[in-house]
């Protein structure tokens, strides 16, 4: 090896030197803790998520303690076990994987206060209030991280935006209509085409009221209706105030149901006003319930535009 080859693999070696303690991640000034050392999750009192959509979501604690709401649909109530595990993954996010200490830093990893992943407001029953920027993900499990007005950015072990959507079916029992199928006993529906109803026999077989001669009801376009009503799952709750814009004052379907129970039938009713163009959702109303909901057009579609001939067998046409 000449002279000038120990040179150059000299000056390489530095280099690459150079690079590694420019580039290489530094440990936090301060000792490794939490990110939120004044936050313990018991203590959080609520939760907004917002997403890089503009999509969000308010959750909040309840004064007995245990029990979230959505505040702003009603105080619809949320699903604490899919609460309790954020917040607390949240509250344990820790200090000990410092990435980046600049702001430049920010936009490429979307933790920056106009390009973010997620966008997380929490508030505290000491008062305290902390934003959370999570930004891309680490893996397959972790995202990175960033307070509000702090330019530090560190790696969040098991907590990635994903699990923090911005929808309210991603934190409460979607489950609209709880109603055995097996109970309903009548069915009416009335809509643009009509009125059609149904009851079942002592032998539990669907017959549709006034068939006229050669029509046969088919019993299963009966039960697929039931049984979709049965597990109408919403998509949100609006809240317990009716609005115009509903139109559920003229409803564009009236559903009926009658089921058993006891020494006295119950009744149950379903009213589904209009679509909502932005996102084609029907807002409904179940009179088994105070909260106005919005459901997904498949859910309700045959509803509001099934017809006598929809309930019928359909004869086969002739052959010529």
């Amino acid at each position: 090896m000449t002279g000038l080859q120990r040179i150059l693999i000299g000056v390489l070696v530095a280099q690459l030197a150079l690079v590694a303690f420019v580039f290489w991640p530094r440990p936090s000034a301060v000792s490794a803790g939490t990110l939120l050392s004044d936050v313990k999750a018991d203590d959080i009192t609520s939760l907004t998520i917002r997403d890089d959509k503009g999509a969000s979501i308010k959750l909040a604690r309840q004064a007995a303690g245990q029990s979230w709401t959505l505040p702003e649909a009603g105080d619809y109530p949320a699903d604490v076990t899919k609460i309790t595990p954020i917040l607390t993954r949240l509250a344990a996010i820790t200090t000990d994987r410092l990435v980046a200490q600049t702001a430049g830093s920010h936009r490429q990893l979307q933790v920056a206060a106009d390009a973010f992943q997620r966008r997380l407001d929490i508030a505290t029953s000491g008062g305290a209030a902390r934003t959370l920027f999570l930004g891309t993900a680490v893996g397959g499990q972790a995202s990175h991280v960033r307070v509000d007005g702090q330019n530090d950015v560190y790696v969040a072990a098991d907590v990635t935006p994903w699990q923090l959507n911005a929808d309210p079916a991603s934190w409460i029992d979607p489950a609209y209509m709880k109603v055995t199928p097996a109970d309903v006993v009548g069915f009416t529906l009335a809509n643009a085409n009509g009125q059609f109803s149904f009851s079942k026999d002592d032998k539990g077989t669907w017959q549709m009221d006034g068939l006229a001669a050669g029509e046969q009801l088919d019993p299963n376009q009966v039960t697929a209706a039931v049984n979709r009503l049965a597990a109408l799952r919403m998509t949100r709750p609006l809240g317990k105030t009716e609005s115009a814009d509903y139109g559920l004052t003229k409803p564009t379907a009236l559903v009926t149901l009658k089921l058993k129970g006891g020494d006295a039938a119950k009744t149950l009713t379903l009213a589904v006003g209009t679509k909502d163009p932005a996102d084609n959702a029907y807002t409904v109303k179940s009179s088994d319930s105070p909260y106005y909901v919005q459901v997904a057009e498949y859910d309700v579609k045959d509803l509001v535009e099934k017809k006598r001939e929809g309930f019928l067998v359909v004869s086969p046409t002739p052959t010529p």
